[in-house]
Formats: C-alpha cells, sequence, structure tokens
C-alpha cells in the first residue's frame, strides 16, 4: 500500500482513492497534508482555456509529491476570484464563504490527527481569504501555509520576461502553460492588453475607470511574448520553491501543534 521510494522516502498518497480504513491507517504517517486550489472556470484571455489555474494546480501538485512526501487532497477548483466576474464562465464564492471553506477542509481533518497543511496556491486574491484562515486555524492548534505564487517566480521572472506588466493570463503566465500543456494555449489568439490604471480587477468598460483596470480581452500583461523555454524556467523555479517550502514546513518543529 505505502512502497518506499529508492530513497527511502515514502511516496505521497492522493486521499480521494484511499478507502477510510486505508485512511486511518495512513494518515498518522504524513506531518503534512496539501491541498491544490485552482480555479476550473475563470477567464484567461482569447488564447487559456477557463481551466488554466485548474490545470496548472494539477501540474505543479503531481511534480511537487513526486519530490516531497504529502498526503494530497483533491484540487480545490473554487476560490475567491473577483476580479473577473465580467468575463463570461468566470466563478468566483464569497471571500467569507473561500476563508471558511478551506478552514473547514483544514478542521475536519484535523480531527484524523492532522495538524499541518499546505495550500497548494495558483490564485492572487486569493490570498486574501487564506491569509485570515491561517490566521483563525491557528488559534485551534492548526498550522496553514500557502504558495505566494508571485513571490515563488519573482527571481525566475526577472531579467526574463519582456513585458512591460502584467499578472494575468501574460507571458509569464502562458509560457508556463506553454510548458505545462502546450495543446492548450492558441498562440495565433494571444494578445497585448495592458492598461495598468484603473480601480481593482479587470473591467471590459473602457469609460469607468473605477470600475477596473481595462481589459478587452481579460489579459492583463502581454501574452504574444510567451515562449515554451520562458514557461520551463518560471515553472521550474516555482517547483523548487515549492519543495523548498514544504521540505522547510515537515522539519519545523512547532511547540504549539
Amino acid at each position: 500500500m505505502q512502497r518506499e521510494s529508492k530513497n527511502n522516502r515514502k511516496r505521497s498518497l492522493k486521499l480521494e482513492y484511499l478507502t477510510w480504513i486505508e485512511a486511518e491507517k495512513v494518515l498518522k504517517d504524513y506531518e503534512v497534508v496539501m491541498i491544490p486550489l485552482g480555479a476550473r472556470t475563470k477567464e484567461h484571455g482569447p488564447h487559456l482555456p477557463l481551466n488554466n489555474d485548474w490545470v496548472m494546480a494539477e501540474y505543479l501538485a503531481e511534480r511537487v509529491a513526486a519530490e516531497v512526501s504529502v498526503m494530497v487532497m483533491p484540487t480545490l477548483q473554487y476560490g475567491y476570484y473577483p476580479s473577473f466576474l465580467e468575463y463570461p464562465g468566470s466563478i468566483s464564492i464569497g471571500l467569507e464563504t473561500f476563508k471558511e471553506l478551506v478552514k473547514d477542509i483544514c478542521v475536519s481533518m484535523s480531527g484524523y490527527g492532522v495538524k499541518k497543511f499546505y495550500v497548494l496556491n495558483t490564485g492572487v486574491s486569493t490570498v486574501l481569504g487564506l491569509r485570515p484562515a491561517a490566521d483563525e486555524l491557528r488559534k485551534l492548534g492548526i498550522e496553514m501555509r500557502y504558495t505566494d505564487i508571485l513571490e515563488s517566480g519573482r527571481g525566475a521572472e526577472e531579467g526574463l520576461m519582456e513585458q512591460e506588466g502584467g499578472t494575468h493570463a501574460d507571458e509569464s503566465e502562458t509560457s508556463m502553460m506553454l510548458y505545462i500543456n502546450p495543446e492548450m494555449v492558441d498562440m495565433k489568439k494571444a494578445v497585448k492588453d495592458y492598461h495598468p490604471l484603473g480601480g481593482r480587477g479587470l473591467t471590459r468598460d473602457p469609460v469607468n475607470k473605477d470600475a477596473g483596470v481595462y481589459s478587452a480581452s481579460g489579459v492583463f500583461g502581454d501574452a504574444t511574448l510567451a515562449t515554451l523555454e520562458k514557461g520551463r524556467n518560471a515553472v521550474e523555479v516555482r517547483i523548487r520553491y515549492i519543495v523548498d517550502e514544504l521540505r522547510e514546513f515537515i522539519l519545523e518543529k512547532n511547540a504549539d501543534l
């Protein structure tokens, strides 16, 4: 059931494929439960599908779990993404609902002896719910950490990405998907759409500057500059960042846990 790898590290397991009897036996053997988080219905411009973040989360989780011993939860496919609701198909759940969802998952699993959780986060606005969730869980004796997806790739992208700015369906994210799953990307439809002035989130309204940052396409940046090689670098650096965070978290001894 739980074969050892060549370096005597127990392999990661996916919780959903276990019976409850198997879960009871093995959960105690894992220091950290990893919860991938990636929107399955969120716009990513005209060149990427709505499930972009879900595909990314699944890929990153698979790669990370191959290097670090964790129990892997099913990928959360809904989250707090209010910035994209003007683009059909995009779904966001409320901030409080999202925060409580993450908390409830961790609290439920903590009943089986798990006290450490790591959310492999592929979003930006999701941090607004993850941060207070972590604070509230800590008061219950549960430690939850999460990926800062922008910080995780900063070192790789400085000096590599050529766009003047952007954070969504842009040069970086499109490059990553060219590396992760190139068949998903339609570079013939990739565009540059970068208008840095405006309010929070993106808007299709070119007149109302308070509605958000204007983007007719849903892109914030320059997707036309994306390449597979840039994506390889951005993805591999992020994997190393997440692996290092997880290894440190696993070894960390906290008297409050």
